[in-house]
């Protein structure tokens, strides 16, 4: 009977270890909730989710880009998850922990197979599991799309070092497929199959081998893969035009400023991970004098990984793998008003991994010192992450929780008023909501959906007057909003505004000539008014749209035949 070799019970003790601690840390989202921070729009109040896996909503996960993105394979494991639990918030926090694990599995079988390390291999795996600004990634249901696109980004790197030991056409498209499906999880994945081309250079040493057609070489094996990136670039930018724009547009020396700062600042937090939050509001001018300092020190240290390239590999192949994965999410081109993103930090965050890993020993001469200082210093500073990950995972635990510890760190934060606000609704503590919605309002008199938030409020509590001042004030700031109108005219036929009801409805046919709701209750107002043969009219057609409530209701008082 062959006994298991040295190395493979080490193997199985990281293996172990890496799934054991990082259940351990985040085990306490099985008792989270959903979070009002894009749930809702995800799950809760998503009837594609909830209708189960039909044609129809395949197909809608394949060719419907809503929440800006278009990511199909998110879309379908969040059918699945509601197949399996519902509306249980604790099934879906499991199948993000599950996939991080699995990711974090991957990573280290990656890095040892092609290295021969395992102990820097298990450091890179166990920095990317228990690093505190990787908790908005798995913790919110939302970032279901990082968690799943890490996992078939592993995969790919995977496959790709399993391809390039042989390569051959099955073992190719094994890879082409992983990547595929990445880039339907995130369309962040465009950037690895440069990613692909770092790990040529090392840790797989390939450029050795094709020296003198180095270019046409990775043009050729590459090329597939490029075309795909480029593709899912196109969806990505047509999806972001079809967003209704609801923040202030910065201009293009602030975004380059921003990004610059953010690149550093993402550093500086992997090393100083303190006040995380979900929100890091855009300051739209920087001092000159710090956008100059951190452009010399990011030449500084481009100049000195690529100097060493020879002597320290690693280092050019870590820099570089922060540098091009954190690229599309910078901010240059401008998705939202915020500056940077812990979730933005998931994969990026595994270049300086690998620059520690590989870069911290080569201060050390002696292997004996090595192991007497850099394996404790190594363990005590994973199980400071720990802790910090654990204390980081519990502010996700509600809404309540997140947005109040947003505001702990800042107090200026008009968005997380304003999320502070429906948390509130949502608990029927009007009172306190309508507090947060003026706040935000103090703070930012032009952000439409406070107005928005405000009015439903307002509308729910019998205030028609003040709702109409807030939905008119939502409508100036965001003209197609049909939110807005429909709200409003329910507001004007409460305090008998009939004929300013009917032009609201009739805004909203014009900007959605098949909203049935609208054809509804215009009809209903036009009825109300002794006009029977519009009343009718609206009734019928919104009868064809999927709507008959009014129709059956004229029809047994015999107004419509």
């Amino acid at each position: 009977m062959l006994m298991p070799s040295n190395i493979n019970i080490k193997k199985f003790i990281v293996y172990t270890v890496l799934t054991l601690v990082t259940f351990a840390v985040y085990w306490q989202v099985r008792q989270f909730e959903f979070v009002i921070i894009d749930d809702p729009v995800y799950i809760l109040e998503n009837h594609h989710i909830q209708s189960g896996f039909t044609l129809k909503e395949i197909g809608w996960a394949f060719s419907i880009r809503d929440a800006s993105f278009w990511h199909p394979l998110t879309w379908l494991s969040f059918i699945s998850d509601y197949q399996l639990y519902g509306l249980e918030a604790s099934g879906y926090h499991l199948t993000n922990l599950i996939l991080h694990i699995l990711s974090t599995l991957l990573l280290f079988r990656m890095f040892y197979h092609v290295t021969g390390e395992i102990w820097k291999s298990a450091f890179v795996a166990a920095f990317f599991a228990l690093h505190p600004l990787h908790v908005e990634s798995v913790a919110w249901i939302t970032e279901r799309k990082d968690v799943l696109s890490a996992f078939f980004w592993m995969l790919t790197l995977n496959a790709y070092v399993y391809y390039t030991e042989k390569p051959a056409l099955k073992r190719y498209l094994l890879v082409l497929f992983s990547f595929i499906c990445a880039l339907m999880s995130k369309s962040m994945a465009i950037t690895l199959p440069v990613i692909m081309i770092l790990f040529d250079y090392w840790p797989l040493k390939r450029f050795a081998l094709k020296k003198d057609h180095l270019f046409l070489w990775q043009l050729k094996e590459k090329f597939l893969f490029f075309i795909f990136s480029v593709i899912f670039s196109i969806l990505t930018f047509k999806a972001q035009q079809g967003l209704s724009i609801e923040y202030p547009s910065f201009p293009l020396h602030s975004r380059i400023a921003n990004a610059l700062i953010s690149f550093l600042t993402y550093i500086k937090k992997l090393f100083w991970p303190l006040d995380m939050t979900f929100f890091y509001p855009f300051i739209n001018q920087y001092p000159l004098w710090q956008v100059v300092a951190v452009i010399m020190i990011i030449i500084l240290i481009s100049i000195y990984v690529i100097v060493t390239a020879r002597r320290f590999p690693y280092l050019l192949t870590g820099w570089l793998w922060y540098a091009i994965t954190i690229a599309p999410v910078i901010g240059i081109i401008q998705f939202s008003s915020q500056a940077m993103a812990d979730r933005y930090i998931y994969i990026p965050s595994i270049g300086l991994s690998i620059m520690l890993a590989w870069g911290v020993p080569h201060l050390f001469q002696s292997e004996n010192m090595r192991k007497k200082i850099l394996f404790p210093a190594s363990l005590i500073l994973l199980i400071i992450l720990s802790i910090l990950t654990w204390k980081q995972c519990g502010y996700w635990k509600n809404s309540r929780e997140l947005l109040h510890h947003a505001l702990e760190i800042r107090n200026d934060f008009y968005i997380v008023h304003d999320c502070l606000g429906l948390a509130m609704s949502a608990e029927g503590k009007n009172k306190e909501a309508i507090n947060h919605f003026n706040q935000a309002l103090l703070l930012n008199p032009d952000y439409a959906n406070a107005y928005f938030n405000r009015g439903m409020i307002n509308i729910k509590s019998g205030q028609y007057k003040e709702a109409l001042q807030d939905f008119s004030e939502t409508i100036r700031l965001k003209p197609d909003y049909i939110p807005a109108y429909f709200n409003r005219a329910i507001a004007r036929s409460k305090v008998g505004k009939y004929h300013l009801a009917i032009d609201d409805y009739s805004d909203i046919i014009r900007l959605k000539p098949d909203h049935a709701d609208a054809y509804n209750n215009r009809g209903a107002v036009y009825l109300t008014l002794g006009n029977n043969e519009l009343g009718c009219g609206d009734a019928r057609k919104a009868c064809e749209l999927g709507v008959c409530r009014v129709l059956e209701i004229a029809k047994s008082n015999g107004d419509c035949d």
